[in-house]
This record gives C-alpha cells, structure tokens and sequence, in this order.
C-alpha cells in the first residue's frame, strides 16, 4: 500500500523551462508555418484565380471567334445554297426545254420518212433521186442527229442536276463552299452550252426543212411545167391525128373514087377488043384508054402507098397520145404526192423555240 501511494517523481525546474522553451519553439514555429502556408495559399488563389480567369477569357475569345467563323461559313454556304437552288432551277428550266425539243423532233422525223415512203410511189421517169429527196435525206439524218445530241445533252443535264442536289450541302465546310463554286460553274456553263445547242439545232432544223419545202416548191413546179408542155404536146398530137384521120379519109375516098374509072376505061378496052375485021386497032382512042387505064391504075397505087404511110403515121401519133397520155398520169401522180400529200403533210411541221 505503502508503494502504491508514492508521489511521483518531479522534475528539475531547469527540466520545466526546457519544456516551457520547447513549447514556445514548437508553437512559433508552427506558428510559422502557418502563416507560410496561409501567405503560400492566398497567393496560389490569387494566381489560379488569375489564371482560370485569362483561361475563360481566352476561351470565350475563342468560341466568339469560331462562332463568327461558324457564322460566315453558315452565311457563305447558304448564298451558295442560294445560287445552287437558282442554277438546279435554271438546269430545271433548261431539262424541260431540252425534252420538249426532243419529242418536237419527233413528228418532223416521222413526217420526213413518210414523204421518202410516199415518193417511192412515183411512176416510171418521175421515180429519180431528184434534189427534193437528197434534201429529204438530208433532212431525217438531220433530225436525228439532232435527236442524239439532245438526248446526250439530256442525260449531262440530269447528272449535273444530281451533283447540285441540296442533300450534298449540309455540311458547313470550306471544302463544301469551293465543290459548290465547282459544280455552279458548271451549271452555269451546262446551262450556256443547252442554250447554244437548242438555238443551234433549231436553226439548223429550220434550215433544213425550209431547204426542203423550198426544194418540194421547185420540183412541183417543175413537173407542172413539165405536165404543161406534155399536155401541149398531147393537144397538137390529137390536132394532128384528127387532120390524119381526115388525111386518110380523103385518101381512102380518092382511091374509091378511082375505082369507077378504071372500070369504065377497062370495060371500053373490053369492048373494043370485039371490033370486026380490020377496026381491031391501035388507034388513038385504044392509045389513050390504055394510057387512061394505066395512070389511073398507077394513081391508085400511088395513093394506096400514101394510105398506108399515112396509116403508119396515124398509129405513130396513136402511140405517141398513149404514151403522152400516160406520161401525163406519171405527172398527175407526181404532183399528188409532192403537192398534196408530202407538201400539206408539212404544212404541220413548225420548229418550235424552247
């Protein structure tokens, strides 16, 4: 008991002021550090404070810039939305104009080789490889050549109407902007070459089928000329051949004419034949019927060869109206078809603009 109640030990005052100092040390020297850490912290606050600030400031700066970046490009892109909706609209325009020329072309072609069709038909002479079929001709290879450039410069108009399709501009990009300049410009020229092309074909449609109607106008008169003089001549053959047929009549009259006296000078030759004794002579009477007898015997002849020449030339001039006569029917027939069914078949054939 007695051990368990021992004071305990003390210490030394020199002991106590050690540990008195020592708490002071220690405690300022916390203290101190402390206050470095506080200073250190304050300093570090006023410079990540300074940093986060030019951090947002720069950053704000930044997204300003892309904002306005973004809002040219927005606004560069939609102008050429803009003019790309403008050229898909005149590519449109000149597609709608490129396929009504193309089904314009058509009725011409058609209307062109039912005329080479209609004018194998022609008779005899008349069927001749003349100016109006070489024009013709030349008017179908025409028409088609014209059609396959049409339908080439078609199917390039649809292409470029894809290339310039909206859904291929979404994207605000400066690649974006220079493929729409790209495919602007060549719309625009497209758009230039359609123009020329459908203005160069129509002229040249025009031409040719005014060369054509202008060659149907020619040989129409031609062969109206031509029907003209035949029938003149056909009028003077018939002139002729009724004066011939009068010719022969009169011929034919003369020799029957000649048949009374021949008989009546071969019946006095007969008679006197029966004279008696020495009467049966050569007098001059017997002389002169015989003479008689002879020439009208030799006139006779003389006019029968006449009638058979005359005869010979009447069916010369026979065949000749027949002949005149169906080389006039060739013209009829020609005509017909020229004038009435190519040249008023024609009459709807009209080159359109579009």
């Amino acid at each position: 008991m007695a051990r368990l109640l021992q004071a305990p030990p003390k210490f030394h005052p020199s002991e106590w002021d050690i540990a008195n100092k020592m708490q002071c040390a220690s405690t300022e020297s916390q203290k101190s550090r402390s206050e470095r850490m506080i200073a250190e912290s304050r300093r570090l606050l006023d410079e990540t404070e300074k940093t986060t600030q030019k951090t947002q400031s720069d950053v704000n700066k930044k997204i300003e810039q892309r904002q306005e970046e973004v809002k040219f490009w927005k606004q560069e892109l939609e102008n050429k939305l803009e003019q790309i909706v403008h050229e898909t609209e005149v590519l449109l325009t000149f597609k709608i104009r490129l396929e009504k020329s193309l089904e314009s072309c058509k009725e011409p072609l058609i209307i062109a080789r039912k005329c080479l069709l209609n004018r194998q038909r022609r008779a005899g002479i008349d069927l001749v490889h003349d100016e109006v079929e070489q024009e013709l001709v030349k008017e179908a290879e025409v028409l088609q050549g014209v059609i396959a450039l049409l339908g080439r410069t078609l199917e390039q108009t649809n292409e470029q109407i894809s290339f310039v399709s909206l859904e291929d501009w979404i994207d605000f990009s400066n690649i974006n902007i220079e493929k729409a300049d790209k495919q602007r410009n060549n719309s625009l020229a497209l758009g230039a070459l359609i123009d020329g092309i459908l203005s160069q074909t129509r002229n040249d449609m025009r031409k040719q089928c005014e060369m054509v109607n202008v060659a149907f106008r020619n040989k129409v008169k031609e062969v109206k000329d031509a029907k003209h003089k035949l029938e003149t001549l056909l009028a003077m053959v018939m002139d002729e051949t009724a004066s011939q047929e009068k010719n022969i009549a009169a011929l034919k009259k003369a020799i029957a004419d000649k048949e009374g006296p021949v008989k009546v000078a071969q019946t006095r030759l007969e008679a006197r034949n029966h004279r008696p004794n020495v009467e049966l002579c050569y007098d001059t009477v017997q002389y002169r019927l015989i003479s008689e007898v002879q020439e009208i015997t030799k006139n006779m002849q003389r006019l029968k060869s006449t009638l058979a020449q005359a005869e010979t030339v009447l069916k010369g001039l026979s065949r000749r109206q027949l002949s005149l006569e169906e080389e006039i029917q060739v013209k009829e027939n020609t005509l017909y078809i020229d004038e009435v069914l190519c040249m008023q078949m024609r009459e709807s054939v009209y080159i359109n603009s579009f």
